[in-house]
């Protein structure tokens, strides 16, 4: 079988699902296409402009099954090279914009025409999975409102079309489970790590709120501060780390991004829990990842982590309230360091969330790309 795969926006989760799935399936002949993750309006307007005047060649070669992000722009990619509107297309969905949060220097309007873009390429699919419950609740949802505030000429029960739309996560690579067991710190105090983009809306706000509460408190605790950064990154960041070396110097634990993949495992394996304080999440791939390698998630009670973790693991989601979350925190990390004390601290599994796991359903999909009647 040959597929040929499309990334417009080839963002770490998005490239981490594409390789996972090429290295999943080695008996499908696959032809990939990706675009860089950067100038994101221009990419996911833009992208079936590059690909259909630069690569029409690869485009126009004979494939069995299409199988694209949201983010391709596949109504317009149809329409400049027809032949692909006659594969069998599966539409996978990382992400939606009807939930991002709009950052002080954006606007709501900003928007709307990637909202509209991601809309028919979901119209267009053939089969339409979303990584997680959240996601496909809160893009349903958000689409409906949308076209309710269209003027006229709306088509009646438009997104009866998505019914079919499915779940399916971004599989966690087997490689994880196969990391040696790392050695935490002594039981007197916590190994705590935050690891993901360093952007407004993961909350990094909120994490300086909680640091500074720990050290208030006196409560006994080292942090990782890991992910990605990017040459313009909240001011946030900056004050964190001043205060740390202020005022707790023996609790910087790890300052910055980790790109030998071996090493971050190695860092998560010695940590105890995981944070989250992020305002825009839909799986969670970085929180899942800590989790398969023992650490036990603080996330809020929000967006994917009830569906994922449940709420045992979940602290009081209040945004517009932040005090409340951080005390929500305070009493989970002194229950955590209790447990830790006891040797009865324990992180939910995972393993379900894994490659071996779902493989046989993501092949069963491929599967019924070729004949509906595997279904």
């Amino acid at each position: 079988m040959r597929i040929l795969l499309l990334s417009a926006y080839d963002a770490a989760s998005h490239r981490y699902w594409r390789e996972g799935l090429v290295k999943a399936f080695p008996e499908y002949d696959w032809t990939v296409l990706t675009l860089p993750a950067r100038y994101f309006n221009w990419r996911i307007r833009g992208n079936s402009l590059t690909w259909a005047f630069s690569h029409r060649e690869v485009l126009q070669q004979s494939y069995d099954a299409l199988i694209c992000t949201s983010m391709v722009d596949l109504s317009s990619l149809r329409g400049f090279v027809p032949s692909l509107a006659h594969l069998p297309t599966l539409v996978y969905c990382h992400e939606n914009q009807f939930v991002y949060p709009v950052s002080e220097h954006g606007s709501a309007m900003q928007r709307i025409e990637p909202q509209i873009v991601s809309l028919y390429t979901a119209l267009c699919a053939d089969c339409l999975v979303f990584n997680s419950g959240y996601n496909r609740d809160s893009f349903m949802q958000g689409a409906a409102q949308l076209l309710k505030k269209m003027p006229d000429h709306v088509p009646d029960n438009l997104l009866d079309k998505l019914h079919h739309a499915q779940v399916l996560p971004v599989p966690l690579d087997e490689g994880l489970w196969q990391q040696p067991d790392g050695i935490s710190a002594c039981d007197d105090l916590l190994s705590l790590v935050w690891n993901h983009r360093w952007e407004y809306d993961k909350g990094p706000e909120q994490l300086l709120n909680l640091v500074k509460a720990l050290q208030a408190e006196r409560f006994p605790f080292r942090l990782a501060v890991l992910g990605e950064s990017f040459r313009q990154q909240p001011e946030t960041f900056a004050h964190l780390r001043q205060f740390m070396e202020t005022h707790c110097p023996d609790a910087l634990w790890h300052w910055g991004y980790l790109p030998d993949p071996q090493d971050y495992y190695r860092l998560l394996s010695q940590a105890d829990i995981v944070i989250s304080t992020t305002r825009h999440e839909f799986q969670g791939i970085a929180m899942l990842e800590a989790v398969a390698l023992g650490c036990v998630p603080l996330a809020p009670a929000r967006l994917s982590y009830p569906e994922i973790f449940g709420m045992e693991y979940c602290y009081t989601s209040t945004p517009e309230q932040p005090e409340k979350e951080i005390d929500s925190m305070l009493v989970q990390l002194k229950q955590r360091l209790k447990q830790k004390r006891d040797q009865q601290l324990s992180p939910p599994k995972v393993v379900q969330f894994g490659w071996p796991a779902l493989r046989p359903r993501y092949q069963q999909l491929i599967q019924s790309l070729i004949d509906p009647n595997t279904l």
